[in-house]
């Protein structure tokens, strides 16, 4: 139900992020939950965004291994895993920024109703928590960017070899290719160990998040 809510506010009312938070907690959900399935919408891109490059990089490995068959068709193979990838990239920034959207207004109302408490005891142990949670959130965000910056040597990658591929498409140009699988397979390795780092780091944030049972 939360999540039917969030999608058909999020069309209606996504050109003012304040009014879209404002509406939200009309429905009783609160930043603190939008934040934890803005991050859990980043961990299912992030997973999705692993297979993708696997099988863009599966793909490459057939492009490099081509022994006999229509090239072509392999050719074509490795461009819309590419094109793929590009999308899939793009659905991983946006998850990202919308999560660090939503944090800066968590944050920034609760740093505000700290001034509203008359309770030192009560504001001082709120505040720590807060500090506590953005803290925790700024390592949280340090491994999704690093996930982010990670993705641009392999899509640069991918773009070179099929960019050259499509002018020259023969046996001749495809040898030429063997020497940059090690290095486009280090780098989607490094790809898929930065977002699992991250994806490990979402977990641990949004089980400090939800409340005890």
């Amino acid at each position: 139900m939360t999540r039917l809510l969030l999608t058909i506010l999020a069309i209606s009312l996504a050109s003012c992020e304040s009014t879209y938070y404002d509406a939200m907690e009309q429905f009783g959900i609160h930043k603190r939950e939008i934040l934890i399935d803005r991050i859990e919408d980043a961990q299912t891109a992030q997973e999705e965004g692993q297979e993708q490059f696997k099988d863009a990089l599966e793909q490459f490995q057939a492009v490099v291994n081509f022994d006999g068959g229509d090239l072509e068709v392999i050719y074509n193979r490795l461009s819309s895993e590419y094109e793929d990838s590009v999308d899939a990239a793009d659905t991983i920034r946006e998850r990202i920024g919308s999560v660090e959207s939503v944090a800066e207004a968590l944050f920034s109302e609760w740093e505000t109703e700290l001034s509203e408490y008359s309770s030192a005891t009560l504001k001082r142990d709120s505040q720590r928590q807060l500090e506590q949670t953005r803290r925790r959130f700024n390592q949280l965000m340090s491994s999704m960017r690093n996930a982010e910056r990670t993705i641009d040597p392999v899509l640069a990658s991918l773009k070179d070899n099929v960019l050259y591929l499509k002018h020259n498409l023969n046996a001749r140009a495809i040898a030429s290719l063997k020497g940059e699988l090690s290095t486009v397979n280090e780098d989607v390795n490094a790809l898929i160990e930065a977002m699992q780092a991250a994806i490990n780091e979402s977990s641990a944030f949004i089980d400090q998040m939800k409340p005890s049972r």
